[in-house]
């Protein structure tokens, strides 16, 4: 991995890891890591999410509501554009909502880009693998 891509995914793991870890004191370091005009496709919203303050919102409360068991990432593909990046990787994870436990695994792409020397995720799409 070069070592721009290096930086770029440390930026998503330690963005994941503000919601993955179970701490919710950490849910708002994910302000440092939304940019101001991100927009993200999640599995359980009908329309995109727009804005820093929106995107937050779903953030926290998922990881409000579910207590995180198991957070893996892997195959990240850290493609970059300049000052832009699309980051696509799978993702496996169990977490307890509703007295139900739930295991998943899926994809994530997310586009990031660089402004005063920090990568801002601007935007995101995630999503279950399908069922077979």
């Amino acid at each position: 991995m070069k070592a721009i891509e290096k930086e770029i995914w440390d930026t998503i793991q330690a963005m994941n890891q503000c919601w993955t870890s179970g701490d919710r004191t950490r849910l708002d370091k994910l302000n440092d890591y939304f940019h101001s005009t991100m927009v993200a496709i999640t599995a359980t919203d009908q329309k995109r999410l727009e804005g820093k303050s929106a995107c937050l919102g779903a953030w926290k409360s998922f990881a409000q509501n579910a207590l995180i068991k198991f957070w893996k990432e892997s195959e990240p593909l850290i493609q970059t554009y300049g000052n832009a990046a699309v980051v696509t990787y799978y993702f496996d994870m169990t977490f307890e909502m509703g007295g139900q436990t739930i295991t998943m695994g899926g994809r994530d792409m997310l586009t990031l880009i660089k402004e005063d020397g920090k990568w801002w995720i601007v935007a995101d799409q995630f999503s279950s693998y399908p069922q077979r």
